[in-house]
């Protein structure tokens, strides 16, 4: 697991921390298929995921891959947040929703996504 895909703790409870910030549409990509090998590999609904887009390049085809991602790793999240994703296309953030049968609540800092993680 690299330093942009690490599990964290936040309120004695595991969150995986998937850190797109600032990354190139390489390492977008890279990541991605870790994150589905990382995730995919947890038990079924048990994991928190924070994911930070701040100032990530989301285009097109990074924002394909993100969906399937999304559908691969649904059984095992239990729940999501991101943050910075003020530069996100709102047309791929609903489409992500959509796609995925999933919602994804956007914060403004790690902190408050974190909470909202680990409040039962």
């Amino acid at each position: 697991m690299t330093q942009r895909i690490q599990f964290i703790e936040h309120a004695g409870q595991k969150v995986l921390l998937l850190d797109f910030s600032h990354a190139t549409r390489q390492q977008m990509i890279l990541l991605l298929e870790e994150i589905q090998l990382t995730v995919t590999q947890q038990p079924r609904n048990s994991v928190l995921v924070l994911a930070d887009f701040t100032e990530a390049p989301v285009d097109k085809s990074i924002a394909t891959k993100i969906k399937e991602v999304l559908v691969f790793d649904r059984p095992h999240v239990k729940r999501a947040a991101w943050i910075g994703t003020e530069g996100l296309p709102k047309v791929f953030y609903e489409n992500f929703k959509s796609f995925s049968q999933r919602e994804f609540p956007t914060f403004k800092t790690r902190e408050e996504a974190m909470d909202f993680l680990v409040k039962e």
